[in-house]
């Protein structure tokens, strides 16, 4: 057999599985950046993000293992150096923009407050992320998590940079030239 002559820890090593971050990692990184008061608790975050506090558990040890976060002693701290070179570098690949029929929803990427002003929106629908309470009508984009609307609805800050993230996941190059320019701002 092909194990036989593989000692105990390499047959575990080969036996692990590569850890991959998630979608809904990113989104907790997020808004751990942008809290105010910083990070209090899963079950805090949880409720901020409408996701389990358990899945907020397992999504903050993806993103220590992928080094967008790091455990201090007493608290957690958003690596920001690394964050902004994934954001700018590698999340339009991770996680590429999906971009589904005309629905009703909130505006996000370059229709969304903070870049709206940067853009002539002539007699072009918006995108937006699919949400029932939404009162926009436009080109749905699939936001990182389904949770993303109704989180974004009561934290403005969180808003703006998925809104920020989304163009650079799917905007044309000057909508990611404009938005990471205003990611640098957000994220100092």
């Amino acid at each position: 057999m092909y194990y036989s002559g593989i000692a105990n820890t390499e047959r575990k090593a080969m036996n692990s599985k590569q850890p991959a971050l998630k979608p809904q990692d990113l989104l907790i990184v997020l808004k751990i950046s942008v809290l105010a008061s910083g990070f209090s608790s899963f079950a805090n975050l949880g409720r901020d993000l409408l996701i389990s506090a358990s899945e907020i558990h397992a999504g903050v040890q993806r993103a220590t293992t992928s080094h967008l976060l790091s455990k201090e002693p007493e608290a957690l701290e958003v690596n920001r150096a690394a964050l902004s070179e994934f954001l700018l570098h590698g999340v339009q690949y991770a996680f590429p923009a999906v971009i589904g029929p005309v629905v009703r929803g909130l505006p996000t990427g370059v229709s969304a407050p903070p870049l709206r002003n940067s853009f002539a929106q002539v007699d072009k629908l918006p995108l937006v992320w699919p949400d029932p309470l939404g009162e926009v009508r436009g080109i749905s984009l699939c936001p990182l998590y389904p949770t993303v609307p109704a989180a974004c609805r009561v934290d403005t800050v969180l808003y703006g940079l998925l809104a920020v993230v989304d163009a650079l996941r799917g905007g044309a190059a000057r909508e990611r030239e404009i938005a990471r320019e205003k990611l640098v701002e957000i994220l100092k």
